[in-house]
């Protein structure tokens, strides 16, 4: 599904501030693999995924989605940022804001509606698409923003820290909701986040980068016994080991 084949990326390349985000990065993604990339604060993560959405160009090497070079944003590749209150338009109904990225798909306005309608129903908001995004708590509007990204019915979706700006609660509650939904539409899904035990909790791999410029440190295969839940899957000897190994990649005790 996805390839990167020796990337690397400089801001300000030629200049004497210049910042190697990455350098010499290689990562493979099966086809309906969730994988979570975590790091240290500043490691070029977001740099990481800005690429392989095609919303920067690399200085060097490759990415490639389906065999295909990015050299722009895909169109079977959806994105759910952060900050969801900027990615929501405020003027527009949850419903259009879902909708709305379906004109793409040359859809009549009947069936963007019924996809919107059917996505807000598999993140557990049926009956919110009249009111606006103002009138939900963050993480409904985060809700929003998934929903808007499965009715696209990408075959790769990026998740850059998407839990980040929620409580504690909110953001367990949405991790359950990335299982339910990937389990259900089968997409493949690379989660950048700087959680490890959310990175153990929701992945089928967790990939660990070093300090800039970022490469690979770390890439670790992640076998808990399912269906997981945020009790006895956080207390199984198989997570805390992980947590543990994956802690200490992030902090360069060691590579795997």
């Amino acid at each position: 599904m996805l390839e990167i084949a020796n990337l690397s990326h400089v801001y300000g390349g030629g200049t004497p501030n210049a910042h190697h985000a990455i350098e010499g990065l290689n990562l493979s993604v099966a086809a309906g693999e969730l994988l979570c990339i975590v790091g240290p604060s500043g490691c070029g993560k977001s740099t990481l995924l800005r690429s392989i959405a095609g919303l920067i160009r690399p200085t060097g090497g490759q990415v490639r989605i389906e065999g295909q070079v990015v050299r722009q944003t895909p169109d079977n590749l959806a994105v759910v940022f952060q900050d969801y209150s900027r990615s929501l338009f405020p003027w527009m109904s949850v419903e259009d804001n879902v909708a709305l990225p379906l004109r793409r798909r040359n859809m009549d306005k009947r069936r963007r509606q019924e996809a919107a309608k059917e996505a807000l129903e598999s993140v557990g908001l049926a009956g919110a698409g009249r009111k606006y995004p103002f009138q939900l708590s963050g993480g409904m509007q985060q809700r929003v923003a998934i929903a808007r990204a499965l009715a696209y019915r990408p075959t790769l979706m990026l998740m850059d820290e998407p839990f980040g700006s929620v409580d504690a609660q909110t953001r367990e509650d949405l991790e359950d909701l990335v299982l339910k939904v990937r389990g259900h539409h089968r997409m493949t899904i690379v989660l950048i986040t700087h959680d490890i035990d959310e990175s153990v909790y929701v992945g089928d791999r967790v990939v660990v980068l070093s300090k800039a410029p970022a490469h690979v440190v770390g890439d670790l295969k992640v076998h808990l016994p399912g269906p997981r839940d945020q009790i006895s899957t956080r207390e199984h000897p198989d997570f805390v080991h992980l947590r543990a190994e994956v802690g200490r990649l992030v902090r360069g005790h060691a590579t795997v």
